[in-house]
């Protein structure tokens, strides 16, 4: 264990997010999404919800502030409805940690899918609520936020 970094953040979720650069994706999958399929970096966190994903990766990295979608969700298929609590809660978790981030943005079934084709990586966890993948676009580190080595 590491001192601040949330055990859901596995060994290879900490590597890919090291690896991210500004620019680079990361998809936040329910548990029903076909990662292996989608990405060479399929990440696996079974029985973590992408709620406390979220919550661990935020508080790693923040939201790209130069684009106006960092961060993506899929809009419901014509037809069927998403939980609207599922914005919300995920809204809240970004305004806790990087509240400047713009409104969730979203786009249709398989615009997602081929967003997420060029993510750096897919984090596949078990969520099983519809429509709760996620995508984030890493930033630049706030000046702010970077530490000094003593």
């Amino acid at each position: 264990m590491l001192i601040h970094i949330s055990p859901v953040i596995s060994p290879d979720l900490l590597y890919a997010l090291a690896l991210m650069g500004h620019g680079d994706e990361i998809v936040l999958a329910d548990a029903f999404y076909p990662g292996a399929t989608m990405s060479s970096r399929c990440i696996r966190a079974d029985g973590v919800k992408v709620t406390t994903l979220l919550e661990g990766i935020l508080h790693l990295m923040n939201p790209d502030d130069f684009v106006m979608d960092p961060v993506v969700m899929m809009a419901a298929v014509k037809g069927d409805t998403a939980d609207p609590s599922i914005e919300k809660k995920y809204r809240a978790i970004i305004d806790t940690y990087w509240p400047k981030t713009p409104p969730i943005q979203f786009i249709d079934r398989f615009s997602f899918y081929e967003r997420a084709k060029n993510a750096y990586a897919v984090v596949v966890s078990g969520e099983t609520v519809k429509y709760g993948c996620i995508i984030l676009k890493k930033g630049v580190i706030p000046v702010s936020e970077i530490k000094p080595a003593s």
